[in-house]
């Protein structure tokens, strides 16, 4: 892929006024990121090895894109970042102040340098069990975590009655939505990956228990 393709995907994911304010450098931020991942990778296990040939697609487009769905400004939770996905991504696309938990030593290790290298002022991270945050965020994503009604158990509080959840959840989106229904009322929608035709996002407002008022 050359780096206009590369970088055209990305752009091709926002919208209209994040698309005119994202710079040159803004995008080299990615390309720094994505080697800084590969290099970790090496040693301690962030993302699946067969993955490594697709990476902008498969992990950096794909968080991309989450920008673009929340489509708003305000306070961000990446729950569970591991190796900083999608967490950083948005955050280098504007997405901040950001907040990386990540319950794991090593890799919080990690996020903190990658943070310290890309010059990211506006994120921190939270090394600790998503439970025992505090706080209220504005938008709240997670990739790959726990199934969304037990993801929705573990974060809601850290959620206010306006956060908007941006949650890629893959091929089981609509069964994992189905079931959270069950327990969890609020305004719910799928949106269509543009990285894994096959998966879908989450999209998430007001939500809240059944039954609480």
């Amino acid at each position: 892929m050359t780096d206009t393709s590369r970088w055209d995907a990305i752009l091709a994911c926002l919208p209209n006024r994040l698309r005119e304010n994202v710079s040159r450098e803004t995008l080299e931020k990615l390309d720094i990121f994505a080697s800084l991942l590969v290099k970790e990778n090496q040693s301690q296990n962030l993302v699946a090895a067969a993955s490594i040939p697709e990476l902008w697609t498969r992990h950096i487009v794909d968080g991309a894109q989450l920008v673009g769905l929340a489509d708003g400004e305000g306070s961000w939770c990446d729950i569970g970042s591991g190796p900083g996905l999608p967490g950083i991504v948005i955050a280098i696309l504007g997405g901040s102040p950001m907040t990386l938990n990540e319950p794991r030593r090593l890799r919080a290790d990690f996020l903190r340098r990658a943070v310290a290298a890309l010059a990211l002022d506006r994120v921190s991270v939270a090394e600790c069990k998503v439970e025992k945050m505090a706080g209220k965020f504005d938008f709240i994503t997670a990739r790959a975590v726990a199934p969304l009604d037990k993801l929705f158990g573990m974060a809601c509080h850290l959620a206010h009655r306006e956060t908007k959840w941006v949650l890629p959840k893959g091929e089981k989106a609509q069964s994992e939505l189905a079931e959270a229904r069950g327990s969890w009322q609020g305004s719910f929608r799928l949106v269509p990956s543009r990285t894994h035709p096959a998966s879908a996002i989450v999209f998430a407002e007001h939500v809240q228990r059944r039954g609480k008022r």
